[in-house]
């Protein structure tokens, strides 16, 4: 061979090498039975993703509210040329108009989305990576068009690579408090904020009783879980919200991942509360992984107790409770009331992207990111979302017993 065809043939290499994912293949799994040891083995092994994708989580969540919302199990795994899984993606898929739509599991119950990664190939996945998954799952079939919903642009301490998709910002961004290691009680939650709650909870402390908490047995949860489900529907029709914990399997997919026990410690969902001998005070329950907490639902005593702002309360024992040991964040989930800005000072920008796999879903996936960019602007102009209060004011609500 010439010294000539040697150089060809090494640039040729070279070409195809720089053009080359380190994904070797896609396997599509569509039983979370089957893709549990791949799964539990990316998470025991130090991988990068949200609690929100745990397999205790999700499966629970698929069992009871994804069974029930005829959502299909569409799990994919990402592998290299040695066979180790380097992601897996947690999706099921609904039919929409004849399209076949491709989302997160977890639904509207998990605030923040995102793949499972080897956290090897997370910190250095790149388009071509993203390319090699891309086709992974427009091979696969049966899906027109991914909506890739409420994704960090960054977790913990990593950025996320799938921002590197087209994408748009969510509907929402999330308040977020953030922890400096060493950082003073007074740094996070002001001494004036702690002298003011302090003197509420003097109130509450004269209750027999009275204590906070964290739910360490299954009889806890069960206590905890008994008095929100009783409390927090009388409390959203008091605000002319529906009863989103009424929907078909969501009562039975939280009391099953508050029970279900972590390997390395804690449970799928982590229930704080204000409690007395007599009632359950406040209660606000989420997810943990050892840098972050996030809230997912809470909820307060319909008793006289609630002039002293339990939740608040609740909220700076918490604050303290996860500073005390080493977390980095803590966020009271998606939205912007009023008691999520009294903690948290700082906005978490998340984003959607919306990618169609086939050519009938390019029109599916425009019109869903025309749809985001609606809500996007309606929820970010006070004027509009006045109106949007009024309306919702205005409407009767359904009398709820407590």
């Amino acid at each position: 061979m010439t010294m000539m065809a040697v150089l060809t043939e090494a640039r040729t290499a070279d070409r195809a090498a720089a053009t080359q994912s380190r994904i070797a293949r896609v396997d599509i799994v569509r039983d979370l039975a089957l893709a549990e040891p791949t799964w539990r083995a990316l998470e025991q092994s130090g991988g990068y993703f949200s609690p929100y994708q745990r397999f205790d989580f999700l499966n629970a969540w698929q069992r009871h509210v994804g069974r029930a919302e005829r959502i299909e199990p569409f799990v994919a795994i990402a592998r290299d040329a040695d066979d180790r899984p380097l992601l897996l993606l947690a999706l099921g898929v609904e039919r929409k108009f004849g399209i076949g739509v491709a989302s997160f599991l977890g639904g509207k119950h998990a605030t923040f989305n995102m793949p499972l990664w080897r956290r090897d190939f997370a910190a250095s996945a790149d388009t071509r990576d993203l390319d090699a998954l891309l086709n992974g799952l427009r091979t696969a079939g049966g899906v027109d068009v991914l909506a890739l919903l409420q994704q960090p642009l960054r977790w913990n301490d990593l950025a996320n690579p799938l921002a590197l998709l087209p994408n748009q910002p969510s509907v929402n961004d999330c308040p977020v408090l953030l922890l400096p290691a060493g950082a003073a009680p007074n740094d996070l939650v002001s001494n004036s904020m702690r002298r003011r709650l302090k003197g509420k909870e003097r109130k509450l402390q004269d209750l027999p009783g009275y204590r906070y908490d964290q739910a360490r047995t299954l009889a806890d949860v069960d206590r905890l879980l008994d008095a929100f489900f009783r409390i927090k529907p009388v409390r959203m029709a008091a605000q002319n919200l529906p009863n989103v914990f009424a929907d078909p399997g969501v009562a039975n997919f939280i009391r099953e991942a508050c029970a279900a026990e972590l390997a390395g410690g804690g449970r799928a969902i982590e229930i704080h509360a204000l409690e007395c001998d007599d009632e359950m005070i406040a209660i606000y329950a989420g997810v943990a992984d050892g840098s972050r907490y996030s809230m997912m639902f809470n909820t307060y005593t319909l008793s006289d107790a609630a002039r002293y702002s339990p939740g608040l309360i609740l909220m700076r024992h918490i604050i303290d409770h996860y500073a005390a040991r080493g977390y980095r964040f803590i966020d009271l989930g998606i939205g912007s009331d009023d008691y999520k800005k009294t903690f948290c000072k700082d906005l978490e920008p998340i984003f959607d992207s919306h990618i169609a796999l086939s050519p009938r879903g390019r029109v599916a996936a425009a019109a869903l990111a025309a749809v985001g960019r609606g809500k996007h602007m309606v929820k970010h102009s006070p004027a509009m979302m006045q109106l949007v209060r009024r309306l919702r004011g205005a409407l009767p609500t359904k009398p709820v017993q407590p």
